[in-house]
């Protein structure tokens, strides 16, 4: 699903070349003995595709706010989900690096905790501390039009990260920044089809429902398998929540019900890694007997793939502290935002594992 190339406009390049300016700089730090921040040097985002649905995108005037300064303005930041998962982790620390290097005055942070009215609050008690700019990182693509239209009330932007929401573009909010999660279930479907020779029987586990990231991980995956491999076949869908533990335990119940299983998708590499466990628990070598594939890019995972313990990673680049404030930046100079912003990932296989552990999170 890569997205035309021809629409990089002026403004678009602008958002690009400060983009990869502030991306060097923009280092998500550790705070994990296993280093969820990685080396940012080796892992900061690329734009693929900026794109807009129509016209140069959305601008100051067509959203409706007032000028702002970055560096004298309250900035919110809502996290969906607590930071027990590398990705949040390296998430919310490049957003909060990245506010510090460009000097915002203040930066509200808040987690959701997987509840979603707990961030409808959350958005709307930023607001109420005198929010002027947001960055959302939605928990559900639905659900979040009382936080959307508190901030119109007040007239302030919402950019959205790493998760798209059912709603209009430069109304309800100014632009989404993220991969193409049907791209990255395609790639991981080829990755798959080469693990396994293109036959055998796959699970997937998916992600939590109610979000763009699972249905579209799993779209890119199964119309690609059904499309170049008739011979793998799809026996099982079963959520792990995004959640290591939960992964473990639907594996667990695979390994009972469906015993013949010899190849797993997880939607994640949380899921990826419990599914590790419980395979290894069954007396089952996962890489070997059960092919496994997964999406995030962590360091566990991209380790655990060293190992041979996984057969391919597709990355899923959490940094987005750079790419949100030079968003905002450009926004706030009258520069026209795409309503889309692609970003590039990269793919982990057995070759480049070891040499790349430096760029995971």
């Amino acid at each position: 699903m890569t997205l035309p190339q021809r629409f990089r406009t002026l403004s678009v390049a602008c958002i690009v070349a400060a983009t990869a300016t502030l991306a060097l700089s923009g280092c998500a730090k550790s705070e994990t003995t296993d280093n969820a921040g990685g080396d940012s040097s080796q892992g900061a985002q690329t734009v693929q595709t900026p794109t807009a649905s129509t016209g140069p995108g959305c601008t100051l005037t067509t959203y409706g706010a007032p000028k702002l300064d970055l560096e004298n303005a309250v900035v919110g930041f809502s996290q969906s989900e607590k930071e027990a998962n590398p990705f949040r982790i390296a998430e919310t620390q490049s957003i909060k690096d990245e506010a510090a290097r460009i000097g915002v005055r203040k930066l509200l942070t808040t987690n959701a905790q997987s509840q979603l009215s707990k961030q409808i609050s959350d958005i709307q008690d930023m607001l109420a501390q005198g929010a002027q700019f947001l960055i959302i990182a939605p928990l559900n693509s639905d659900g979040l039009e009382p936080a959307f239209q508190a901030a119109a009330a007040k007239k302030v932007p919402v950019l959205t990260v790493d998760r798209k929401v059912n709603a209009t573009a430069c109304k309800d909010y100014l632009a989404f920044l993220g991969s193409d999660f049907v791209e990255q279930g395609k790639r991981a479907a080829d990755a798959m089809i080469k693990a396994t020779g293109g036959k055998g029987k796959v699970a997937i586990l998916l992600g939590s429902s109610g979000n763009s990231v699972t249905t579209d991980r799993t779209k890119g995956f199964v119309d690609q398998v059904k499309a170049t491999a008739p011979g793998l076949e799809i026996v099982a869908q079963q959520t792990g929540e995004f959640a290591r533990d939960k992964g473990q335990q639907v594996m667990e119940q695979l390994i009972q019900s469906k015993p013949d299983i010899t190849a797993v998708y997880a939607e994640n590499d949380e899921m990826a890694l419990g599914a590790v466990t419980a395979l290894k628990a069954a007396g089952k070598a996962p890489g070997k007997d059960v092919k496994i594939v997964s999406i995030d890019g962590t360091r566990n995972a991209v380790q655990a793939l060293a190992n041979g313990e996984l057969n391919a990673v597709i990355e899923s680049n959490p940094r987005f502290g750079p790419l949100a404030f030079a968003t905002a930046r450009k926004f706030y100079s009258g520069e026209g935002i795409p309503e889309d912003v692609i970003i590039s990932d990269r793919s982990y296989d057995p070759t480049n594992a070891k040499a790349s552990l430096g760029g995971a999170y």
